[in-house]
């Protein structure tokens, strides 16, 4: 395992997550690595993202999560770029507005960079460690109001597009 690789696994055992957490966050690595382009994306900024979005999972399981992980990765001195990919990790992400309804600090947390938005995709592609089709994605979301589904299904799109373009 790559030497960064390993500080993100230790800092996510520190930060107290399990290792069924663990194991996700390997799998939504996994995944956003297939969507990598060298020329567009900052690989490491990807791959600490994609190992440490759930790392505020050590503290809580509710959609509070991403941002206390965010948090954590702040006072831990992680690259602001890492932390944002933490933050913004959840389904489609959330306006400010949204969070403030969702009783979260209303903070912009739409993915917006490449790798913001490949790793939340790739999260909403992994259930555990296994890795789902858009429609199982889409029936487990069947409670989101249909904004938030129609945000989801778009981030997918368009990062099935992104994927797919040649000369990428």
């Amino acid at each position: 395992m790559p030497e960064p690789r390993q500080r993100w696994e230790t800092m996510l055992r520190e930060a107290g997550c399990s290792t069924r957490v663990i194991a996700h966050c390997r799998a939504v690595r996994d995944l956003a690595e297939e969507y990598w382009q060298e020329d567009l994306m900052e690989g490491e900024v990807l791959d600490a993202g994609a190992l440490l979005h759930d790392i505020g999972r050590g503290s809580t399981h509710g959609l509070i999560h991403a941002q206390a992980g965010a948090e954590f990765c702040r006072r831990r001195g992680i690259p602001e770029r890492v932390a944002r990919v933490v933050e913004c990790h959840l389904g489609a992400g959330l306006t400010a507005d949204e969070c403030t309804l969702l009783r979260l600090l209303p903070i912009d947390c739409i993915p917006r960079s490449l790798e913001e938005r490949v790793v939340a995709n790739a999260d909403n592609l992994v259930a555990g460690t296994r890795r789902i089709r858009i429609e199982e994605r889409m029936m487990r979301s069947h409670n989101l109001p249909r904004r938030l589904k129609r945000r989801l299904f778009h981030l997918w799109l368009e990062m099935e597009l992104f994927r797919n373009s040649p000369g990428m």
